[in-house]
């Protein structure tokens, strides 16, 4: 493992508690840095030591996202990075199948949720001149899953917002970057079909689903003062499957 350098740093991440999130967080540590956990999944945080404050944070919801941002600096003076990894799955079925209310509550987590943390903590790093933005996409984003409309439509909007909010902050100090992996093996997909999980497998040229520990470490680089001319970006980990 590649040594990287976040002494000194602070940073939120959403759906920490589990999958990429929870990876991240510990790669994270690993380098020096001061982890904040913004999830739902509050039965999962005492796998966090003391110094890693856990709050209960549901991202789709403006008040609990402005709740836990006060909290969050009540007990560190300045946040540095953010990534937002928190997200749903929804179910797999035809669009003229899929239910409105959970199309509408993957919206609400995957993207609007990504705008609301975002809108919070701009301003706290426009402050201070520096800040990290790392949005967690999918390749579904790029190209559409098929039966997998609401997650596919929120993720290509996470990589549009993303490109506009990096563009908007690109002299500030503050860059903002997408990453889109392809299927990880994390137990989101305890939320998808056998058979969906294996229609993605199967576009894959490596062969094989992804693991945490490999995005982890994209995401805590791209966190680092070393990327310092990359914004508005989007960073592939697909295996080969997305080559632009």
């Amino acid at each position: 493992m590649n040594k990287l350098d976040l002494s000194g740093r602070t940073a939120i991440i959403t759906g920490g508690a589990s999958g990429i999130g929870e990876a991240t967080a510990h790669r994270m540590i690993n380098s020096g840095a001061r982890v904040i956990i913004w999830d739902m999944q509050t039965e999962k945080f005492d796998k966090f030591g003391e110094e890693t404050q856990c709050i209960k944070v549901d991202v789709s919801n403006e008040q609990d996202v402005s709740q836990a941002l006060e909290n969050s600096l009540k007990e560190h003076s300045k946040i540095d990075i953010l990534v937002n990894s928190a997200g749903i799955n929804g179910v797999n079925a035809p669009l003229k199948d899929y239910p409105t209310e959970i199309w509408k509550q993957v919206i609400d987590v995957n993207l609007i949720g990504v705008f609301l943390t975002c809108r919070a903590i701009v301003p706290h790093l426009l402050e201070h001149g520096y800040g990290r933005i790392v949005n967690i996409s999918s390749v579904a984003g790029k190209e559409g899953n098929p039966s997998a409309s609401a997650y596919s439509a929120s993720k290509a909007g996470v990589i549009a917002l993303t490109r506009s909010l990096g563009k908007e902050l690109a002299t500030s100090g503050v860059l903002v970057n997408a990453v889109t992996p392809t299927t990880v093996d994390t137990p989101i997909l305890e939320q998808v079909s056998q058979a969906h999980i294996e229609y993605m497998k199967s576009k894959i040229p490596m062969d094989r689903l992804g693991n945490a520990d490999e995005l982890a470490s994209l995401i805590t680089w791209l966190c680092t003062e070393d990327c310092s001319f990359s914004t508005a970006a989007v960073f592939d980990a697909s295996g080969g499957r997305t080559t632009y």
